[in-house]
């Protein structure tokens, strides 16, 4: 079975998190991916811990699997001509240094698009190539100015997600570039650059509140596990830990106050309409929660789940896993650095696409740094 992507070549200059999670991605979809790495410490991340699995970083860990690795020096001659000699055997280049960077190493899309018009370049960056060049982009940081943390947490304590996000979403951007890049590649056999950067993918993946802040110029305001525009959709108590609940609609509420026997809020002229119930969000959380507190969170889950009321309790990940796997999602791809029976398995995040033709496959487990002899 052949994947998706098979016959399609990647050097990857990217470090740290929002382009090898691009690469990786592409990769488990049959994408070669020659991933670059500086001599002596390679990927920044190689050192990022604890945790630690096997000596390796379980960060590095997350987002390497299904590549080989390149010792190269990129400031020496040397070591870009050898870059250079692998991007001619490639399809595509992913780049996440500071922009001009790779100019200066000689490996600009300028430099080696002449050569390769064919070429997709995908460079990532913290804030674009303009004004923003010279500004380090890391995640916390961008989570900070790019506004997501201001609608995070509360007004006296904002807090920023607890995962790098930004860099996923970027890196899911800087995948979906390629992609649509080498689908115009095959239909007229030109290549091109496509830049993606933390702050643009921040503000388009704020989505609602983005367009809220648009439309009114009113910037959104930190509501905690309140919405801004929907009630109840949040996160209530019960007897011993919290639930979120998502009555989304008229139709979701008269289930969720029938089935908690409070049939008459759905009528009470305070929580008729969902407007109504943002209004009086306190309110109604109070009153539900007097409800809730009499039962355990998973008790409510089994019992709002079979009447249609979106919810569930506030897992920690080895529950949010153990769900997953209970739901046939298959959850976990195991890994290993040989075929003997007793080699060490390296457990990694399944991809997240299914195909019916073509699925995603793990061919091997993030590569040790291999020093040139």
């Amino acid at each position: 079975m052949t994947g998706a992507l098979d016959g399609v070549r990647i050097a990857d200059f990217g470090r740290v998190l929002a382009a090898p999670y691009a690469t990786m991605l592409l990769a488990d979809l049959g994408a070669e991916v020659v991933k670059v790495e500086r001599p002596g410490s390679g990927d920044e991340t190689r050192s990022w811990g604890p945790p630690w699995s096997g000596g390796d970083s379980t960060y590095f860990l997350s987002v390497n699997r299904n590549k080989t690795t390149e010792v190269l020096d990129l400031r020496t001659a040397e070591g870009s001509r050898a870059a250079q000699e692998l991007v001619a055997g490639c399809d595509v280049v992913v780049e996440n240094f500071r922009p001009g960077t790779m100019e200066k190493l000689g490996l600009g899309y300028e430099q080696l698009a002449g050569p390769r018009p064919d070429l997709v370049y995908c460079s990532v960056s913290g804030f674009g190539a303009q004004a923003g060049a010279e500004l380090a982009g890391f995640d916390l940081v961008v989570q900070a100015v790019g506004g997501l943390m201001s609608v995070t947490g509360t007004q006296e304590h904002p807090t920023k997600v607890g995962v790098a996000l930004v860099d996923v979403v970027c890196g899911l951007h800087a995948a979906l570039g390629i992609l649509a890049a080498l689908r115009h590649r095959d239909r007229t056999g030109e290549g091109q650059r496509v830049e993606v950067n933390l702050l643009s993918s921040l503000l388009s993946a704020l989505t609602n509140q983005s367009s809220a802040y648009l439309a009114t110029g009113t910037p959104p305001q930190p509501l905690g596990n309140l919405h801004p525009s929907i009630a109840p959709y949040e996160v209530l108590r019960t007897s011993d830990r919290p639930l979120a609940v998502a009555a989304a609609n008229d139709r979701l509420f008269r289930r969720l106050a029938d089935r908690l026997g409070l049939s008459s809020l759905a009528t009470d002229p305070r929580f008729a309409t969902n407007a109504d119930r943002v209004a009086h969000r306190e309110l109604l959380a109070a009153e539900l929660e007097d409800v809730l507190r009499t039962r355990p969170a998973d008790d409510w889950f089994a019992e709002l789940t079979e009447a249609g009321v979106p919810c569930g309790p506030i897992n920690d990940l080895g529950q949010a896993f153990a769900l997953a796997d209970r739901l046939g999602l298959e959850p976990v791809a195991e890994l290993s650095r040989s075929a003997e029976p007793d080699a060490p398995v390296v457990r990694s995040v399944a991809h997240p696409i299914s195909f019916s033709a073509t699925p995603a496959t793990y061919r091997c487990p993030p590569p040790h740094l291999q020093e040139p002899s």
